[in-house]
């Protein structure tokens, strides 16, 4: 059986910004995979790309067989896609959009009632299928557009940040939703930066950050791989360099620490990679005392997706959003500055 997904060396420029460097990975019939990263990683170029709504510079893009470059009219077929962002008519009722939907889908009309109804079952809105979409709740919005994209019954459902802008309860309305769909054998493509998200849903993950994907398999192995527990270490609550080079170089030395990394842009916090320890943070504290340093802080915990990234970066994905927002607020200024 052929992939539901297949993308392969995937390149994608916009002027001078490479925004997907080289992204290859495979989505099996059936299961829910994720893309992890930070905003402005490549995820929804990589989808757009995926979906015929951008053109690769270079790259093979399939689904299920089909070549999305070279057949993108039976590719969309097979497709369905909710962006980020809802856009919904305030003026038409619920049901109405989705008539719309149909419409433009190419539904026989004699599919199209049945259809419609089975989409809003589903997603548990025949109560509101009659009221202006105006009136919606941000949920109900985010609902009647998953409604929209399942309308045809693709192969394979692509979702851009699903939940981003939802409450818990919505969220997690949407998390059963897609975990039913699954049980169905439609498979699900999502791309996300929150962890407890991917980690919930994806059977398995691709992590992206910078335009390339630095680790994939399933959650439990990308945890796996980081070996053992987590430490978060603070020497002061913002060290100077050379303090924490020294307490790294000092706990690099515990038989127990496998790995050390300094997180810059948490004022120097030390991030551990421990083997079982019963007594680890005794043995760290007893170190760093012997040495003459002290401790502000220490937590340890399991490994976690945002370990995987920070093992493969040397940054959390809080720390790679961040930097986007600044990045972003600079380019901004520079551009008002030139007017």
């Amino acid at each position: 059986m052929a992939p539901a997904v297949s993308i392969q060396n995937l390149k994608k420029r916009y002027g001078a910004v490479e925004a997907v460097k080289d992204v290859s990975f495979q989505v099996e019939p059936g299961e829910i995979f994720g893309l992890l990263g930070p905003n402005g990683a490549g995820k929804t170029t990589t989808l757009r790309a995926l979906c015929t709504l951008t053109t690769p510079d270079a790259g093979k893009i399939e689904v299920s067989g089909v070549s999305v470059l070279e057949n993108p009219r039976a590719a969309r077929k097979r497709l369905g896609y909710v962006a980020q962002e809802v856009a919904l008519d305030k003026i038409l009722t619920g049901r109405e959009l989705l008539q719309l939907q149909a419409a433009l889908y190419h539904l026989p009309a004699s599919v199209t009632k049945e259809r419609i109804n089975t989409v809003l079952d589903l997603l548990d809105l025949q109560e509101y299928a009659d009221q202006k979409t105006g009136t919606y709740s941000g949920g109900l919005r985010k609902r009647l557009d998953l409604a929209a994209g399942l309308l045809h019954a693709p192969d394979v459902l692509v979702l851009d940040e699903p939940t981003v802008g939802l409450d818990i309860e919505s969220r997690f309305i949407v998390w059963e939703f897609l975990r039913k769909l699954r049980e169905a054998g439609t498979t699900v493509v999502i791309t996300s930066h929150y962890l407890e998200e991917i980690d919930a849903l994806a059977d398995r993950v691709a992590i992206i950050d910078r335009g390339v994907v630095i680790a994939q398999g399933t959650p439990s192995q990308l945890k796996d791989q980081v070996g053992g527990d987590r430490i978060t270490l603070r020497i002061r609550e913002f060290s100077p360099d050379s303090e924490a080079a020294q307490a790294k170089e000092l706990l690099e030395k515990l038989p127990f620490v496998k790995e050390v990394i300094i997180n810059n842009a948490q004022g120097n916090s030390l991030n551990l990679v421990v083997a079982n320890e019963n007594n680890a943070i005794a043995t760290i504290q007893n170190a760093l005392n012997t040495a003459g340093l002290p401790m502000f802080g220490i937590a340890q915990s399991r490994p976690s997706l945002d370990d995987v990234y920070l093992a493969a970066t040397g940054r959390t994905l809080m720390d790679a959003e961040l930097a986007a927002v600044s990045s972003r607020d600079i380019k901004a200024e520079k551009k008002a500055s030139m007017k």
